[in-house]
């Protein structure tokens, strides 16, 4: 991680960067912002590591923690809410056996989170598998899609 890291500050000096450029170099490179990559940063470009985590906590596009290699989003805005998104969730979260939202499976291979909206309310719920929009959904369909996500990704491991 240090050699990746060391690239990150190099090329921020180079190009003159901001915090927001070495955090999604970072997220880019390792798949999220471990705590030491701020501390690291924090320590080598003498920025305090409260400016990092304000920045991370801000964008929703940054992630603390591993995510995993499937990333299942439940809208949960108004009108998902509406026609059963919440019920979506609830069935996710028990289908991939996580306590809360933003929770990765044990196995790293599905992170679960709710977001508030994704703009298509027209073919609400809406259920986003890997950025990948699928409309107009039921728990019972959600549940069949990873149920045969979990196979295919088991099947894979065994060959």
């Amino acid at each position: 991680m240090k050699n990746t890291l060391d690239e990150i500050v190099r090329q921020y000096r180079e190009k003159e960067g901001n915090v927001i450029f070495l955090l999604q170099e970072t997220q880019e490179a390792l798949g999220y912002i471990p705590e030491e990559a701020i501390y690291y940063f924090a320590e080598e470009l003498a920025i305090p590591p409260s400016r990092f985590y304000g920045v991370v906590t801000f964008y929703s596009q940054f992630h603390l923690k591993p995510r995993g290699k499937n990333i299942v989003s439940v809208c949960c805005g108004t009108a998902c809410h509406v026609k059963g998104g919440s019920k979506i969730a609830d069935r996710v979260q028990k289908d991939l056996d996580v306590a809360v939202d933003g929770e990765t499976t044990k196995d790293g291979l599905f992170t679960f989170e709710v977001v508030r909206c994704i703009g298509a309310c027209s073919i609400a719920p809406v259920v986003l598998i890997n950025n990948k929009a699928f409309a107009e959904m039921t728990a019972d369909e959600t549940s069949k899609i990873i149920k045969k996500m979990k196979k295919e990704e088991s099947d894979a491991a065994t060959n």
